[in-house]
């Protein structure tokens, strides 16, 4: 069954809405717009948490509802609900119709259709009774105080989500998605005398949890999350001044998603606030440097078969050899700016408008071994994973604290080291890349994005690569 014939299934057979009312109450509220969607979300999602030894939290949650949204050059009306009816659709566009009054705009061509598959249908939640999911969580914690006596307290947590959109476009047309998502996490203290550190470990994609329960995997989380607290339990304190900083493959991507990233996204450019703005064609890296946004990889945490406003997710090279080719686009960025959606229209829920999103953000390969990369540097740090951090998208200033990181000393990696903290500009950092690494490699599938009040799941990669100068704040006297 096709997943238009699902989801017409929930919006259509179950509610009670009928098919062809609905269609016209969207042209009702779309004639004379630039564009507009009805937009309908089912999801379901689960939360279970396990920590002191015992399952603390279980949550299960059941949410339907829709947005509808007219747009009109540069505005735009929304209204949403969380009643599936034909009565709140029509309160709905007599509300957004206003955004168009007096304007007779010329509605865009729709999105070109796909039948495409990114990932499965199948629910998760469904799919594993609900005794597994807490003996799981059981095993893990049993598993890591096993494996070392310095254990003092595990933490885990497995989270799933079924959701399941359609939306509805001018002229009756109609696109569908069903998007599975799921994403185990582990962390664990470790004490040594007076001595506590932490470690963690998440993973996660756009497949059920079967993978989840094989030991292989579940006990690889518990053994990185367990392995990354007892070298923070040998860390000393971190060094502070510039020096050159070399970022591990894989999660390390996420600064250069939230320095950079988030500055070649659409709206920023058009309304000139992007420290990218006006600058495309210009070279803004250094010339090994290549990043795409692929939104089109296989069962990815990032990953859509078509976005939230029915565009096919697409690979879109952003920088190209250090030269800026390309932004991530929605619709209506897109149309204003004169250039084409790139499925990079994204929202939380049916409560929010899309706005152009990262979906898998992705520096691509280099040529350089990665033990050449360590090896240039003489006194440095080597990045391995990273926690929270700030970003100002206007100037691209950032601040990221590492949770895992070394001393380069003489093209050797040393001791680990606590409290060390990034910080500097994502356009200045991309000119001062002058070495990339031959490992590119995707994170494990836990990236959560935040934009103007709304998270959406996002994947990011890169190989090692040499910073040639970032101001380190440390801990060292």
């Amino acid at each position: 069954m096709s997943q238009t014939a699902e989801t017409e299934k929930l919006f259509f057979d179950r509610t009670g809405l009928d098919r062809e009312r609905v269609e016209r109450l969207v042209d009702d509220t779309l004639t004379g717009a630039d564009d507009g969607e009805l937009y309908m979300e089912y999801a379901q999602s689960e939360a279970l948490s396990w920590d002191d030894g015992r399952l603390k939290s279980a949550s299960y949650d059941t949410s339907q509802g829709f947005g509808l949204r007219a747009v009109a050059d540069d505005a735009a009306g929304y209204a949403h609900a969380n009643e599936l009816s034909e009565a709140a659709i029509k309160r709905a566009g007599d509300t957004v119709r206003a955004v168009h009054q007096g304007y007779s705009g010329h509605m865009a061509e729709h999105p070109i259709g796909t039948n495409r598959h990114l990932y499965a249908d199948d629910n998760p939640l469904s799919a594993i009774p609900f005794a597994r999911k807490v003996a799981l969580l059981e095993e893990i914690d049993a598993y890591a105080r096993a494996r070392d006596p310095r254990v003092k307290q595990v933490s885990a947590g497995l989270t799933g989500k079924w959701q399941a959109v359609h939306i509805v476009r001018a002229e009756g047309r109609h696109v569908a998605d069903i998007r599975p998502l799921v994403r185990l996490n582990v962390q664990i203290v470790c004490a040594s005398g007076d001595r506590m550190e932490s470690g963690f470990y998440g993973c996660g994609g756009r497949v059920g949890y079967d993978g989840y329960l094989d030991p292989d995997t579940w006990q690889g989380a518990v053994d990185e999350a367990l392995r990354q607290a007892l070298v923070n339990l040998e860390s000393e304190d971190a060094p502070a001044g510039a020096m050159p900083v070399v970022l591990g493959n894989g999660w390390p991507g996420i600064l250069l998603h939230e320095a950079i990233g988030h500055g070649l996204e659409g709206d920023f450019n058009r309304k000139g606030t992007s420290a990218f703005a006006g600058l495309m064609g210009e070279r803004i890296a250094a010339p090994e440097v290549t990043i795409v946004d692929d939104g089109t990889l296989a069962d990815r945490r990032g990953s859509l078969t078509i976005d939230d406003e029915g565009t096919p997710s697409q690979r879109t090279t952003l920088i190209e050899d250090g030269r800026l080719v390309g932004y991530m686009q929605d619709r209506q960025n897109a149309r204003l700016m004169g250039m084409q959606p790139t499925g990079n229209g994204r929202r939380e829920s049916h409560a929010h408008a899309p706005m152009p999103r990262m979906t898998n953000t992705v520096m691509l390969n280099g040529e350089r071994e990665p033990e050449e990369i360590i090896g240039s540097v003489d006194n440095g740090l080597y990045a391995v994973s990273f926690g929270g951090g700030q970003v100002d998208i206007t100037s691209g200033k950032f601040v990221f604290s590492c949770t895992e990181a070394y001393k380069i000393e003489n093209g050797r990696i040393g001791a680990p080291v606590k409290g060390a903290t990034l910080i500097g500009n994502g356009p200045d950092v991309l000119t001062r890349v002058s070495m990339v690494g031959n490992d590119m490699k995707l994170d494990s599938g836990i990236g959560t994005c935040g934009k103007e009040g709304q998270g959406v799941p996002v994947g990011v990669g890169q190989p090692t690569l040499k910073v040639d100068s970032i101001t380190v704040g440390g801990t060292a006297a």
